[in-house]
């Protein structure tokens, strides 16, 4: 994932927003080579990818009951390690 993250104020607007633990929705695009990689990230839960017309890329929505924020930000960072992720 590109550019600067404000992690303090993600966490104080998920903590706004939401009632722990919550089922919370992630959405990512990734390089069709790292779908592997991606569905690691939260191996034991629903997930749904759907290939892009030419098949370079995948986009996967990934549904998974998070106990906190810290959960959730912990998700993204991993996922920051993935050549190519972008999050939505």
């Amino acid at each position: 994932m590109k550019g600067q993250f404000d992690t303090q104020a993600f966490k104080e607007k998920l903590e706004a927003q939401t009632t722990f633990p919550s089922l919370y929705m992630f959405k990512f695009i990734v390089p069709a080579a790292q779908q592997g990689e991606l569905a690691a990230l939260l191996p034991n839960n629903a997930i749904q990818f759907k290939q892009s017309s030419k098949g370079t890329y995948v986009s996967a929505t990934i549904e998974a009951m998070m106990p906190n924020s810290d959960a959730i930000i912990a998700v993204y960072e991993k996922a920051a390690t993935i050549t190519g992720v972008i999050a939505l």
